[in-house]
């Protein structure tokens, strides 16, 4: 460790949210730890979830946080310990460079593998009281941008077409106009292989956008 200077501070501090967006994934039984390796100071200056082990920012840095940092791995491999009142946690640590490749921080993940199931279920799925197919938002992981849109069509087009509110005659309009929300038709070819996908003419397509178009326009 050496003396952090105000540049190595700045990138730690832009990492802190990176600390509270992993303990958003992950929810409340993971702990996660930003350490600021300072030879005057080497503590915890960012932590969520802290109710784990008890720390809160100050905290000074572990003898395993430690040896994790010797071992040299930016990324170490997953690791069992225990917290001081038996937790078991699954535990991970990422080293933390500045442009010249010294250490100036970790990030340390603590997951605690005593919690009830059900619970770590629940943190994993927030504000989804009884989980079922419905639910899910799916997300395209597409290869190709081409996938992507195709991906993307689908989707739409299977949730208009389920929806019984809107009239047969308007779901193609509808399919349309939330396509065009999404950013779709900025894409290459895109009116043309949105014709085929929904069945209908490309010059339909294109009255769509018109009037879309149009109505931004008086917005």
């Amino acid at each position: 460790m050496y003396k952090l200077t105000p540049t190595d501070r700045e990138i730690l501090h832009a990492m802190e949210t990176m600390v509270d967006a992993i303990a958003t994934m992950f929810g409340e039984h993971t702990e996660v730890l930003l350490h600021a390796l300072d030879e005057d100071d080497p503590c915890v200056t960012k932590i969520a979830n802290g109710h784990i082990t008890g720390r809160e920012v100050g905290a000074p840095i572990t003898n395993i946080a430690l040896l994790k940092l010797e071992e040299g791995y930016d990324v170490s491999s997953p690791y069992i310990t225990k917290s001081s009142d038996g937790k078991t946690l699954r535990s991970y640590t990422t080293i933390i460079r500045n442009s010249s490749q010294q250490a100036i921080g970790l990030i340390c993940v603590n997951s605690n593998l005593d919690a009830p199931f059900q619970s770590v279920m629940q943190a994993l799925l927030p504000g989804i009281p009884h989980y079922h197919e419905g639910n899910i938002t799916p997300e395209v992981f597409a290869k190709s941008n081409s996938d992507a849109m195709l991906d993307t069509i689908h989707t739409v087009r299977d949730n208009v077409l389920a929806n019984t509110n809107i009239a047969p005659s308007k779901k193609n309009r509808e399919i349309v106009t939330e396509l065009f929300d999404l950013g779709v038709f900025d894409i290459k070819d895109s009116a043309q292989i949105a014709a085929t996908e929904l069945d209908t003419s490309v010059h339909t397509i294109y009255r769509y956008l018109r009037q879309l178009r149009d109505e931004e326009v008086v917005v």
